[in-house]
């Protein structure tokens, strides 16, 4: 069975072998085990359907949230040879009954829907006149009240399966779940927890990096000098703050497009489609809106605002580097984000219980601006994924040298003030009574009387602040959730008044370039552009830039060679490989080392 489906992979993709999880997935799958699969973005989440998909008698029916990611999916099909079609709003009514009436006489092997395409009681019956062999719900965790993104169409999927009268094999697929929501996802669609499988959060080729408090507009503008030409995505929480970084970029000569809800669903398109081809490097979009795309060359994320949570960061910082070369994720913060998202939770039409969980989960987000640990290593243990030992040597906190600091008095007179204001009131507060405020609160608590009051009168109030911070995302203090969080002690907090442990605290690093400049893999890319145009199709769809990065390292002379490159299968070769080989004969004859 599984010696079957990696002659599948070979033939129809290009690839030797599974990657890590793969396998064990696929095998669950064609055993006919309703699967939840748990894996990184870039982990090769759509292969563990497409190719049990592939080697089946039927239909493959792919639910997804996005428009734009089921374009992508459905090109990259059909460009390996794939019958594949998607049915959503971005057709005219025309197109829905012409692909409808095509899937009626089984001229397709996946249809990707929209969730809200069940609704449609018309759409539903079709479906039961369908072959349909298995049911992929991509973004599973859609499914969840407690995901990050919860789409109630989705909970119209269970109903939908129990309709059609053969049952289909289920693989539900995302790339973040808490224990939570996964819970809720195996309860929802009655999967086993021994047929779920959790292949690891960890993305080894990214680096995540962070800037405080600094203009976020000249952090921008020298990072994307320092990585010229690198293609990127920059999320910015509201519609103006994207118009506005649009312009700004635009201006100073940048390749930029932008993308959010308040454009017209053709403005949209095109500037996505501009992005997709490489004729833009640079797409500003929103954190509520999001991207939603298959583009795997993408080489950096910026987060020009804090997300409401890790889940969401994680998500949308996964975009960079989906083919495994080097990406980085850059998040910019500032204490204004913090009340926006503070704002955003307020308006909404949450319960007060949802409301409080989200605080808390906001709160997660803001302790990981300020943890001196791993910055991946925070993000894993926010999945459940970590241990205490592990660091992934590349994010800017473990690429710190620089000497730690010692900052246990200070941070005993915070412990010492909290406890001294009966715990009962904010980091703001805490910080002014530490600062010698006199402002009408605190003389209005008598607070002033405290022996605490304006013991750190040579700090300023905004490095008391940070410190508390620090202090919390380390776990010394604890905030309550809601509008205006409450500081309280954590148990490490009195082992440091018993002397047992010191608090240390380091600074941080500028930003680096992501990968090292390569003639060939240029010219490579140059090549994959122009095809690009011609073929009418995305150019990381041709070739990734993993495989034009293996390509210009051991420059193939041969097909024989070729298609030893991971990605290149025979289908590939027969379009693209001979004009690939000329270009990297022509590239050896200009610099004598053929």
């Amino acid at each position: 069975m599984i010696n079957e489906a990696k002659k599948v992979l070979k033939s129809y993709f290009g690839y030797d072998s599974f990657r890590i999880g793969q396998e064990e997935i696929i095998h669950s799958v064609l055993l006919n085990k309703s699967t939840l699969a748990i894996m990184p973005t870039g982990g090769g989440k759509s292969l563990c359907y497409q190719v049990p998909g592939l080697m089946s008698n039927g239909v493959t029916l792919v639910i997804s949230p996005l428009i734009s990611l089921m374009k992508d999916q459905v090109d990259a099909l059909n460009d390996h040879g794939i019958s594949s079609t998607y049915i959503n709003s971005s057709l005219t009514p025309n197109e829905i009954e012409e692909r409808i009436n095509d899937a009626r006489q089984e001229k397709y092997k996946f249809i990707y829907v929209a969730p809200e395409r069940l609704d449609s009681r018309s759409f539903r019956q079709l479906l039961e006149s369908l072959p349909i062999k298995i049911i992929a719900i991509d973004e599973a965790h859609c499914i969840s009240q407690w995901g990050h993104d919860f789409r109630p169409s989705y909970r119209n999927i269970q109903s939908m399966i129990y309709e059609l009268k053969e049952k289909p094999t289920v693989i539900a697929l995302t790339a973040t779940a808490t224990k939570e929501v996964t819970a809720d996802i195996c309860d929802l669609l009655m999967i086993s927890n021994e047929d779920v499988y959790v292949t690891g959060f960890s993305r080894d080729n990214l680096s995540f990096s962070l800037v405080k408090g600094e203009n976020k507009r000249d952090v921008i503008i020298g990072y994307l000098q320092k990585n010229h030409g690198q293609a990127g995505i920059i999320y910015a929480s509201t519609r103006k703050e994207v118009d506005h970084l649009y312009q700004f970029l635009k201006k100073a000569g940048y390749a930029v497009g932008k993308y959010h809800a308040g454009m017209s669903e053709e403005e949209r398109y095109e500037s996505q489609e501009l992005f997709l081809f490489d004729k833009l490097t640079l797409m500003i979009a929103t954190n509520a809106f999001g991207m939603g795309i298959d583009k795997s060359n993408v080489r950096f994320v910026i987060h020009h605002n804090l997300p409401k949570n890790i889940e969401a960061y994680y998500q949308e910082a996964g975009r960079a580097g989906r083919d495994g070369e080097p990406g980085e994720c850059l998040l910019l913060c500032h204490p204004q984000d913090i009340q926006l998202q503070k704002f955003l939770i307020e308006q909404s039409s949450m319960n007060e219980q949802t409301k409080t969980f989200e605080y808390k989960k906001l709160q997660q987000m803001i302790d990981y601006c300020h943890t001196d640990k791993c910055l991946q290593a925070y993000i894993l243990s926010y999945f459940g994924d970590g241990n205490e030992t592990y660091t992934c040597g590349k994010c800017l906190n473990c690429t710190d040298q620089r000497e730690k600091l010692d900052m246990t008095t200070e941070a005993l007179m915070i412990f010492s003030c909290i406890k001294r204001m009966n715990e009962r009131f904010g980091k703001t507060l805490v910080a002014q009574v530490l600062k010698g405020s006199k402002n009408k609160r605190i003389t209005q608590f008598d607070f002033t009387k405290l022996s605490t009051y304006g013991l750190m009168r040579n700090f300023s109030e905004k490095e008391i602040v940070s410190m508390i911070d620090f202090l919390t995302a380390e776990g010394y203090l604890q905030m309550t959730s809601g509008q205006y969080p409450v500081l309280m002690l954590d148990k490490k907090a009195y082992l440091v008044f018993k002397g047992d442990i010191q608090v240390s605290r380091k600074a941080q690093l500028k930003q680096r370039q992501i990968v090292e400049d390569n003639q060939l893999f240029e010219e490579l890319r140059t090549l994959r552009k122009q095809i690009s145009t011609e073929e009418n199709l995305p150019p990381y769809i041709i070739f990734s830039d993993r495989t034009l990065r293996e390509m210009s390292q051991v420059c193939p002379r041969n097909k024989k060679e070729m298609l030893e490159i991971k990605g290149i299968a025979e289908m590939k070769f027969e379009r693209y490989g001979n004009r690939f080989l000329q270009a990297i004969d022509l590239y050896l004859e200009n610099t004598a080392v053929k």
